[in-house]
């Protein structure tokens, strides 16, 4: 793990499904800080890569449409400092999962907007799933960029 000062080197991203939440987060820090952190997500179970998060990032110029979803299960290098949970249930797995790797774990409780889709019209949808979007853009770049620079949504 790395020491306070510098931040950690490798942070995972762990949701209930790996479909939003954890794949717009993943690729939010990947776009803000480059290479100087490895990022992964994943979830508790995989699920199918969500079009509304699509849509959302590729707004701010992210693209996460490539993006397949994994399992905890699947991870090739489980190995992180910083296991970042956005979810009860993920934050459960992301706990148990420190019995194997020496990470931090930090519950972000983070809304799902799948839970409007079968409600809502396709712009009250989208409109929740842009607050989760900048939600945690706003709350890595205060974790994880100590500086006023940067990209902004």
């Amino acid at each position: 793990m790395s020491s306070e000062g510098d931040g950690p080197r490798s942070v995972l991203f762990t949701c209930a499904l790996n479909t939003v939440r954890s794949p717009m987060a993943a690729a939010i820090l990947r776009h803000l800080a480059g290479e100087r952190i490895r990022v992964a997500s994943a979830g508790v179970r995989a699920g199918i890569m969500d079009p509304y998060a699509v849509a959302v990032m590729d707004e701010i110029g992210i693209d996460i449409s490539e993006h397949e979803p994994a399992t905890l299960k699947e991870l090739d290098d489980p190995d992180f400092d910083l296991i970042v949970t956005l979810s009860p249930e993920a934050h459960h797995h992301g706990v148990e999962l420190t019995r194997l790797v020496p990470a931090d774990v930090e519950y972000w409780p983070t809304p799902d907007a799948t839970v409007l889709l079968d409600s809502v019209s396709r712009e009250e949808a989208l409109a929740a799933y842009r607050d989760v979007r900048d939600l945690l853009f706003r709350r890595i770049k205060e974790r994880f960029l100590h500086t006023a620079g940067g990209p902004t949504v």
